[in-house]
């Protein structure tokens, strides 16, 4: 049985800034598009799992940026499943490289959950184990583990002689239009609230938001953002990885609960992009 899928992937573009370089969230929604594509493949498109009331929910995803993708280019996507624990949670590994190289690799935290309609037609999910039809169909294997995306170790802001972070963030209101098929904000979207969070940072400090590159990032989420909730992002410097990569953590929630926690490492060509978010 296979165990590994590759073939060729596209963003469209709209996935690029006025750099012409991809955006983060759009890189997410490729890998995104990936593991349906490698899932498909192995005999389980969307439509199957509908009919037999299984689906994934994003645990956690990491994703270390080798290289920013640019328009045009052919880019090669490979993927395989490298666990699969109690029939529940699954870990899947993703890379994405052109002809110029690595683009990004990822390793994505999915949880197996039972989906069905309640009396009043509201979706419900609930954690359930895998039909052994659905399991079965990814063979567990760890074709390359010296690969797997780690998060950088960073120098913490007292260590680099920095007073504690100020904060930055937004609040909004989740739309109706942002609903997946799973009726909930797909996962990506909570990485664009981070990335935004920091370019307004940038633009109020003077910076072209443009230029920011990713480097790393890491989301775990606890519970879904529904349509019609008021939403908040609230984002403090924590340290930096060199002179011009900075990391930052960021909160995503809706009231008094908090949905997503983001890490993400970031750099810039902007001269005053080092002190960010900071107060020396």
């Amino acid at each position: 049985m296979q165990s590994e899928w590759s073939f060729e992937v596209g963003l469209p573009r709209h996935a690029f800034s006025v750099r012409d370089a991809a955006r983060a969230g759009d890189v997410w929604r490729a890998m995104q598009e990936v593991a349906v594509e490698g899932s498909t493949r192995a005999g389980w498109p969307p439509g199957r799992y509908r009919e037999t009331g299984s689906a994934f929910v994003m645990r956690s995803m990491t994703v270390v940026h080798d290289r920013e993708a640019v328009y045009g280019e052919t880019l090669h996507a490979k993927t395989w499943v490298r666990r699969f624990r109690r029939g529940i949670f699954s870990t899947r590994e993703i890379r994405i490289t052109s002809d110029r190289g690595d683009i990004a690799r990822g390793s994505q935290e999915w949880v197996h959950v039972h989906a069905e309609k309640d009396g009043e037609g509201i979706l419900q999910l609930a954690a359930a184990r895998a039909p052994a039809s659905l399991s079965d169909a990814f063979p567990v294997v760890d074709l390359d583990p010296d690969s797997v995306p780690a998060m950088p170790a960073f120098e913490t802001e007292e260590a680099a002689g920095t007073s504690a972070a100020q904060t930055g963030g937004f609040e909004f209101q989740v739309w109706h239009t942002w609903m997946d098929p799973l009726a909930h904000v797909n996962h990506p979207a909570y990485l664009d609230w981070a990335d935004e969070s920091v370019s307004r940072a940038m633009a109020d400090a003077g910076m072209d938001p443009a230029e920011l590159v990713p480097v790393a990032e890491k989301v775990s989420y606890s519970k879904g953002m529904v349509a019609g909730e008021s939403a908040w992002v609230r984002t403090r410097r924590v340290g930096r990885v060199s002179a011009d990569e900075l990391v930052f953590d960021h909160e995503i929630g809706c009231g008094d609960t908090t949905c997503a926690t983001v890490r993400t490492v970031r750099r810039s060509g902007a001269p005053r992009f080092a002190q960010l978010l900071s107060s020396t």
